[in-house]
């Protein structure tokens, strides 16, 4: 693949380019379902193909196939050119890229257990025995339990003499119960409602998990909902946890920091962005507690690889420091404006068949010194939301509303009282991270996993993490919904 890799890059030259790369990719996929007792489906694809990425007259063209031999790489190479001259003649300025590095590395995700070696029947067994005791109750109408896996070996040639060999692995499986009863309609999630157990590792993660003993819990829950009272409304202090906290850094901060978005070229597909370029450095995002930080070298987070898809190798930065905006998730084409020599190594294409974007990388809200014990301890009186259940957020990504599977009434002396049904809180991002005022310790923070962030048109799908622990939030107008 190396050779053909490179003879890529030298025909993209041959015919013009300026610059030029070449990513193919070999990707396997498979997804396991029970639905009530039954399998809901086995769904299992591959494919091979190769994209290449080229600047002519400084301008982009870019071009794929799925038939990697090297008459159809050299067809390929020349359609990517000539696009890239056809969209020169419309351009408004050159195309310039931030310097990286030389690199000639191989990088492989760290597992222990191949899932795709992993046989189907045991698989099957675990998720059977959850969808077994999922429904135990009569008022469970509808148990679901996946898991999904997927395996990405890629070879990048650029013409700056790069050629790395990275081989990524994801395992991921959840499950959910939903009950109903005389109209009312409840959910439950575990381990969370968006990716469940999600991770860059091997079948280990599953076989070494708590699933299926926490399965009962999940099951008793959605059918105490039913009966539950309506989640409080007016202001309080509210406790969010980690698995709803990684949605709102998703919607809230992780979407709004894209450079592309902020720019404008980014809009059809969920808007723009508030965090306009006069912002940065000056925007007081949040309390001073608050620390958000990309890092695609996290051990298990889904944007974990060695490089990203323009080459620049993964790397750690803050996106808002001790309260305060200080960074985008940026591209080698667009890190120039920022006042960037390089790019934060934010870029990624879902496939080998589209063009590399800004992403969302790993993104994480940073522990506290809180035990959540003690956090409770100190909230008498206040809230505890677990779990997303819906969300909406407005084209800014400032004005938003999140609801959650569960809350609890937080009783004087720390202990939970009763559940609440259908809690909802809304805010808007600025306001909502500056009432943050206690955020859980290094105990309490796990990274959750995001299967199926969309962005683009023709749209594309990534996948990322959150880290985030338990974190209060002062006054927070909550329970919207009926």
């Amino acid at each position: 693949m190396k050779d053909l890799a490179l003879y890529g890059v030298d025909c993209a030259k041959k015919y013009g380019a300026s610059y030029a790369d070449i990513r193919i990719i070999h990707a396997k996929n498979e997804g396991i379902s029970i639905r009530n007792g039954q399998v809901g489906g086995i769904d299992r694809s591959e494919t091979l193909g190769f994209g290449i990425r080229v600047i002519v007259d400084g301008a982009w063209g870019f071009a794929a196939s799925s038939r990697v031999e090297k008459k159809e790489i050299e067809k390929t190479a020349k359609l990517a050119c000539d696009t890239a001259r056809a969209s020169a003649s419309l351009k408004l300025k050159s195309v310039k890229l931030a310097d990286e590095p030389v690199y000639d590395e191989k990088w492989q995700t760290p597992y222990i257990i191949d899932p795709f070696k992993v046989p189907l029947e045991e698989k099957l067994s675990l998720l059977s025995k959850i969808d077994e005791v999922l429904r135990k109750s009569d008022k469970i109408k509808v148990a679901h339990s996946w898991m999904d896996f997927f395996y990405e070996h890629q070879y990048l040639a650029i013409s700056s003499g790069t050629f790395i060999d990275q081989t990524l692995m994801r395992s991921a499986a959840g499950y959910s119960a939903t009950a109903v009863d005389k109209g009312e309609v409840q959910r439950r999630s575990y381990p969370s409602s968006h990716g469940g157990i999600a991770k860059t590792a091997g079948y280990e993660i599953i076989r070494g998990s708590d699933l299926l003993e926490n399965a009962e819990r999940i099951r008793d829950e959605a059918v105490a909902l039913l009966t539950a009272e309506p989640c409080p409304s007016g202001q309080y202090d509210t406790i969010i946890d980690g698995t709803q906290l990684a949605l709102q850094i998703h919607e809230s901060c992780g979407h709004a920091a894209e450079l592309d978005r902020v720019l404008g070229s980014e809009a059809n597909y969920a808007g723009t962005s508030f965090l306009t370029l006069d912002k940065l450095n000056k925007l007081k995002y949040g309390s001073k507690i608050v620390n958000l930080v990309i890092d695609g070298t996290i051990p298990g987070g889904l944007a974990t690889v060695g490089f990203d898809d323009e080459g620049v190798r993964a790397g750690r930065y803050y996106l808002v420091k001790n309260g305060l905006f200080v960074g985008y998730k940026t591209n080698r084409e667009l890190a120039h404006i920022v006042g960037e020599k390089r790019s934060r190594g934010c870029c990624r294409a879902d496939g080998y068949s589209n063009l590399p974007m800004i992403r969302q990388n790993n993104l994480s809200l940073l522990p506290g010194d809180w035990d959540f014990n003690a956090l409770l301890e100190d909230t008498p009186g206040g809230v505890y939301m677990v779990n997303n259940k819906s969300w909406s957020i407005d084209q800014q990504r400032q004005n938003f509303q999140f609801g959650c599977e569960i809350a609890y009434e937080i009783l004087p002396g720390g202990k939970l009282g009763k559940i609440y049904k259908n809690p909802t809180y809304q805010s808007n991002t600025v306001q909502f991270w500056n009432s943050c005022d206690a955020i859980c310790n290094e105990d309490w923070w796990r990274l959750w996993g995001v299967l199926n962030c969309g962005k683009g048109q023709p749209p594309q799908t990534a996948e990322m993490s959150h880290g985030a622990a338990p974190a209060r939030f002062r006054k927070l107008t909550i329970g919207i919904a009926r």
